[in-house]
């Protein structure tokens, strides 16, 4: 078994497609809109097979995001190398999105970096 996508409502559409595509790599598809509901969405594609949905519609509700709270915290992307890590969490820091720790070797072993992404999500940037 394997998880087939991720999906998240966001306010922003194409904001959010735009940050996942630039910094991270997606490959988005055309885009997916009912008119009936709304609803806008789209998926984007990484190297590996992994996929996330955006979606939008008008009546979503916009609540605050702790970083300390239960449920889905954040999405893990690996990189590929310490080096990548690092420039990554650089660009992040230059283009303005907080950077809530790292880069760093964590406790289990792995060397990553948490920011506060698009909307408030975190995303964990790893090896």
């Amino acid at each position: 078994m394997r998880i087939e996508h991720i999906a998240m409502y966001v306010a922003d559409l194409e904001a959010a497609k735009d940050f996942f595509t630039n910094y991270l790599g997606g490959t988005p598809n055309d885009g997916y809109h009912n008119p009936n509901t709304n609803f806008r969405s789209y998926f984007i594609s990484f190297d590996d097979g992994a996929r996330l949905e955006l979606m939008n519609k008008n009546d979503i509700d916009e609540m605050e995001k702790s970083l300390n709270r239960t449920g889905y915290i954040h999405i893990a992307f690996s990189v590929g190398s310490k080096e990548r890590v690092d420039e990554l969490t650089a660009r992040f820091r230059a283009d303005g999105y907080e950077v809530v720790s790292g880069p760093r070797t964590t406790g289990d072993g792995y060397y990553e970096s948490c920011i506060v992404g698009i909307e408030g999500n975190q995303i964990e940037i790893t090896v």
